[in-house]
């Protein structure tokens, strides 16, 4: 911050500092912190010594590249290639070659069979309790519960937990493989069993896949992707889960008139998308920073030569991740498995991204969505509808949910995750409460419910496709720094799988004792709790590297939470409630010059 700049701003409330002070930047790059022939000295001896003799020259541009970030035209060592090269990247964030595309694909297609695991049981829940004589209330409800709940429950709390030595041992890409191969049995067996406990026991080891594949999976493609639309690839997670949804339901109706044997085929077929990643998994390249993690740059830079669109931009990447990289080893208390879980809980910066990640992770289940993803067939067969029009009303929150999720991967890098739930959490409390008020219409017939229900039920989904949804698994994949991200990956995904089996396994009961408006009305209110929580722990982290991510969450908890209530919060009132015309306050970061304003103003 110039000095002319450092006075206009002290002479303000920090409700009128010019937005030119957001530009500061978040972070000391260590890259200027020595000359620049120090600098490409560095960089050139590193890839000698890691076995990139012939790239050693390429680095040391690409690090002078890294040191200057967006002035990398003053670099006068690049070549006029690699200088179109990077403002063709800078002018057109979407570019990238086609193997980046691909492999965020197959990503995405494993996220498609957590949904369409979800939406299986889904239909299957109108007919499967019957077959095993478990469609009574009371213990029953709790046994039909428990199935639905267990694949939730073990990927909680047994999957999540074994990501660390998976990834460790057959990398990115072999962890994925081995849980498609799992995801790919367990559907097809849980069709062939004859009792529900039977059921339950291959949902048990289902869902340990669905654990181990939902820690790796968004690491990956948050790994591979560049920090400009990161966000946005990276939701393409949450994107394919809602697309399984809707497959599910699709296959749900496909299936119905199949007789005895439909809950079977409902259930069976969600092996279908994590057969297409067995095949598919294996054209990918590694994740770079995996490789970088295990000593290997050579073949990491070859992966990133992949994933990028010219080698200056391979290498730059590449280079700059590894110094960054660095830094975070200087700072850890050890590399030991349980030490690096126990960092998540202990070290400040790492507590707090550990406390955004759970919050995002928490407040999904908290919102209630998955009432509805789990049953919603039986919430709408409860209000009036056959069986058949409740299976036709769920493949339309399926479709609902696929449309809509579709604009926020725009708005994802553009609006940013923390606007995005803090804008949505109050409209889904209000969409929720409504369906659970509209199933107390009584007029003689059912059938009045069936509207105002199916209504707010699609509009609730809406505001959660717009927020929520999206920036969940996002969210926790990117926040960590590298060295402890399985760890604390693995920490998020144990929250929400397990809380997404709690509320699985106790909603059919809720239902019966609370009645369902008294169980939406609950879940209403959580949103309110979870809007709440979001606010305090939630920082935001769009257009930032997984590198820079570390500045953000350097700032104490208290801090924050004090800047957030006096600066942002007063700022929005006046801005959007009071219309009055006010600049936008900085935001907070770790800079002194900054936290000193942020201190004065307050």
């Amino acid at each position: 911050m110039s000095l002319h700049e450092k006075e206009k701003t002290d002479s303000v409330s920090v409700e009128h500092v010019e937005t030119t002070v957001t530009a500061v930047n978040l972070v000391e790059n260590p890259l200027k912190s020595g000359t620049r022939e120090q600098i490409v000295a560095d960089a050139e001896a590193w890839a000698e010594a890691n076995g990139m003799k012939d790239d050693a020259a390429l680095f040391g541009r690409a690090a002078l590249v890294a040191r200057e970030g967006d002035r990398f035209e003053q670099v006068a060592e690049l070549s006029v290639e690699e200088r179109e090269a990077l403002i063709y990247e800078r002018d057109h964030k979407w570019h990238g070659p086609k193997m980046l595309w691909y492999s965020i694909a197959l990503c995405a297609i494993g996220a498609a069979t957590q949904g369409w695991d979800q939406t299986g049981s889904n239909g299957a829940n109108l007919s499967f309790p019957k077959e095993f004589g478990i469609d009574g209330v009371g213990a029953d409800q709790w046994k039909v519960g428990a199935v639905n709940a267990i694949i939730f429950l073990t990927a909680g709390l047994i999957g999540a937990f074994i990501v660390d030595p998976l990834n460790h041992y057959f990398g990115r890409r072999g962890e994925i493989f081995i849980t498609a191969c799992c995801l790919t049995a367990t559907p097809i067996a849980s069709g062939f069993t004859h009792s529900w406990q039977q059921l339950f026991a291959v949902r048990f080891v289902m869902g340990i896949g669905i654990g181990a594949k939902n820690a790796t999976v968004p690491i990956y493609s948050s790994e591979m992707a560049p920090h400009r639309i990161r966000g946005a690839l990276t939701m393409f997670w949450q994107l394919w889960v809602v697309v399984g949804i809707f497959c599910g339901f699709a296959a749900n109706i496909i299936v119905k008139d199949t007789g005895h044997i439909a809950w079977r085929l409902q259930l069976g077929s969600a092996f279908i998308p994590s057969f297409i990643l067995i095949c598919g998994i294996w054209f990918c390249p590694e994740s770079p920073r995996w490789l970088m993690k295990h000593d290997k740059n050579a073949r990491g830079f070859q992966s990133m030569l992949r994933l990028r669109a010219h080698p200056i931009i391979a290498a730059r990447d590449y280079y700059y991740s590894y110094v960054l990289y660095n830094e975070e080893l200087r700072h850890a208390q050890g590399t030991n498995y349980f030490t690096r879980l126990r960092d998540c809980f202990t070290v400040p910066r790492i507590r707090r991204s550990n406390y955004g990640a759970s919050t995002v992770m928490l407040a999904q289940q908290m919102c209630g969505i998955n009432i509805i993803s789990f049953y919603s067939s039986t919430i709408f067969e409860n209000v009036g509808y056959s069986a058949t029009q409740a299976l036709y009303a769920s493949l339309g929150y399926g479709a609902i949910q696929v449309v809509f999720t579709i604009p926020t991967v725009f708005w994802i890098d553009t609006q940013g995750r923390r606007k995005l739930c803090l804008i949505t959490f109050p409209l889904m409390c209000i969409f929720l409460l409504a369906a659970g008020l509209s199933l107390l219409n009584h007029d003689g017939s059912r059938g009045a419910q069936i509207g105002p229900v199916v209504l707010f039920v699609y509009l609730f989904t809406i505001m959660y496709s717009f927020g929520e949804g999206p920036v969940a698994f996002q969210y926790s994949a990117e926040v960590f720094p590298t060295v402890h991200r399985e760890q604390g990956m693995a920490w998020a995904v144990c929250i929400n799988n397990t809380f997404a089996g709690v509320l699985s396994m106790t909603f059919p009961r809720m239902q019966s004792v609370m009645t369902p408006t008294g169980a939406f009305g609950f879940y209403a209110g959580l949103n309110l709790i979870a809007w709440g929580m979001i606010f305090c722990f939630v920082r935001e982290t769009k257009g930032l590297t997984l590198e820079e991510i570390d500045q953000v969450f350097s700032i104490p908890t208290s801090e924050y939470i004090g800047y957030e209530s006096k600066v942002w919060l007063p700022w929005f009132i006046k801005r959007y409630i009071l219309l009055q015309n006010i600049p936008k306050p900085p935001p907070i970061i770790e800079r002194d010059d900054i936290a000193k304003l942020v201190e004065k103003s307050t």
